[in-house]
């Protein structure tokens, strides 16, 4: 009885989702003015988290160098290719926003 209940909910909300959907040019304009505002609170944030993970990635690093300097070489590489992977989470906001706002 329960399964029978979830999938006629579940139909019923597939089949009605048509009906919410807005036309192209209903709100367009209404709230572009969000657009910019927006845009610079997901590019601070996206800096923000890149900025502290970056941070903890070197404090990291630091420490297991300083625990163990013949494993130096290893752990500098390891930090290179991380910090650009957490450098490409702000570029891909800022590319992100950049296709969005213009």
């Amino acid at each position: 009885m329960k399964s029978r209940l979830l999938l006629l909910l579940l139909a019923m909300l597939v089949l009605a989702s048509p009906v919410f959907a807005q036309t192209t040019d209903a709100g367009k304009d209404a709230n572009h003015h969000w657009l910019w505002i927006t845009a610079g609170f997901s590019m601070a944030i996206a800096s923000a988290v890149c900025g502290l993970a970056q941070a903890k990635a070197v404090a990291a690093a630091c420490e297991g160098m300083a625990r163990n300097p013949g494993a130096a070489a290893p752990i500098r590489l390891a930090l290179i290719l991380g910090l650009a992977f957490i450098e490409s989470l702000s570029l891909y906001t800022l590319v992100i926003i950049i296709f969005k706002v213009a």
